[in-house]
């Protein structure tokens, strides 16, 4: 019994939800690549963006993919 308990306690553990990605702040990293970082950021902006915008049209998380790629083939189109 007291096995079982483990296995359960660590299977709950293990379901946990990953954290998402965190913004890339460019002054924390090297100044040779400040540049990847700079756009690396604004592209994490964007799909931030895109995916609120998902949320606020209420697209299903099967559609929300989709969405988003087209959202942010849209941003990179009207530049």
């Amino acid at each position: 019994m007291n096995h079982l308990i483990r296995i359960i306690a660590i299977s709950f553990v293990l379901m946990t939800p990953a954290f998402a990605q965190r913004l890339v702040d460019p002054a924390t990293v090297a100044p040779e690549y400040r540049d990847a970082a700079e756009h690396r950021r604004a592209e994490q902006l964007k799909q931030r963006a895109c995916g609120l915008k998902a949320e606020q049209a209420k697209i299903l998380l099967r559609d929300r993919a989709a969405f988003v790629l087209k959202c942010m083939d849209a941003a990179d189109a009207s530049k």
